[in-house]
């Protein structure tokens, strides 16, 4: 099949303002060798860019009015891999709001049918939309993981980053969630929340911010939760654009380099995961998908229809942005790496 061209990029790029902060240096300081991939237990699957809201910090730079969406020759390539490759242990299904995509449902079956873990990685509020009253419902029966975005246990700073109103609605749909089994002590339903900071700051302990997330919105709001994520806003896109704007972006690139953190970098996720973009390009993770920087740095790229478990040994692509998931405690998908054992 071919691939479609993708899409000129729209925004200016300060890509190279990132890039003199010379992570692959920094890198080799400790692995001489650089950094390759393991075994690939992770599939991550980007469906598309459409979303019902358009967060500040959205590295992904989704909203309504995108209209990427996966077509169907590569969703049924992913299909055929799924029920296939015994490899793959989790699919990630993410987006844009992936619920949106009109096969997002027959991709979870497919999924699920082949025994895999699956995660929906959910803003909570498309729950809510139109047409997707059974939703929740949906995902219970399917034993879907829900991973969902809520960056502050209160309305000020989730309004402020992700819309007004986006707060209440989010409770709502944790509630829909919870009256499911979802977030239940002892439920096999898992609902995992995610936290980021909504300025140029490290997240705190995750330990800490876990137990003030759960006294919170349990006294607060009534709902409960399993685990919270807590994950470093990468400077590139909607967020990147923001601190160049307000000249912040060099101070916010020096603030991650000091922390490096070189003990994240046997449990980043670009060791075991490979991100499918909504093309079917493949890309070492979810983040130097959205800055086209191809699976190991080729200067071809790789696609679904290429795709075999042959990708162990293969070098890692790399740049500037990489300096999120390894400063601190350093930040991944499932939030933190490890013990924050970098400068301060």
């Amino acid at each position: 099949m071919s691939i479609p061209p993708t899409p000129p990029r729209s925004s200016p790029d300060f890509t190279p303002q990132i890039d003199r902060f010379n992570f692959g240096k920094t890198v080799a300081s400790v692995v001489p060798n650089g950094l390759h991939r393991g075994v690939t237990t992770t599939l991550q699957i980007n469906v598309g860019k459409r979303c019902n809201q358009a967060c500040q910090h959205c590295h992904v730079e989704a909203g309504p009015h995108r209209t990427e969406q996966m077509p169907d020759a590569v969703i049924d390539r992913l299909l055929e891999i799924i029920a296939s490759e015994n490899a793959f242990q989790c699919v990630d299904i993410t987006g844009g709001a992936p619920e949106l995509h009109p096969r997002f449902r027959e991709l979870v079956e497919g999924a699920v049918s082949a025994g895999k873990r699956v995660i929906d990685r959910c803003n909570l509020t498309v729950l809510l939309e139109p047409g997707q009253n059974d939703l929740a419902t949906f995902l219970a029966q399917q034993g879907v993981e829900i991973t969902a975005s809520l960056p502050c246990y209160g309305p000020e700073n989730v309004n402020k980053q992700r819309g007004h109103g986006v707060f209440s609605k989010s409770i709502e749909a944790l509630r829909r969630l919870n009256a499911l089994g979802y977030g239940q002590p002892h439920s096999s339903l898992r609902l995992n929340l995610v936290y980021n900071p909504v300025g140029p700051s490290l997240p705190g302990a995750q330990s800490s911010l876990q137990a003030t997330y759960r006294r919170e919105l349990l006294g607060r709001f009534d709902v409960q939760f399993h685990e919270l994520f807590t994950i470093t806003n990468m400077p590139i896109n909607r967020f990147g654009r923001q601190l160049a704007r307000e000249g912040q972006l060099d101070a916010y690139m020096q603030l991650l380099v000091a922390n490096f953190n070189s003990t994240t970098l046997d449990h980043v996720m670009c060791r075991n995961l490979v991100s499918v973009a909504w093309d079917g390009r493949l890309y070492d993770c979810d983040f130097n998908q959205m800055l086209e920087l191809p699976l190991g740095g080729q200067d071809d790229h790789s696609t679904v229809f290429d795709l075999a478990n042959d990708l162990v040994g293969r070098p890692i692509a790399t740049g500037g942005h990489c300096f999120g998931c390894t400063a601190g405690a350093g930040s991944s998908c499932s939030g933190e790496l490890g013990p924050n054992k970098g400068p301060q």
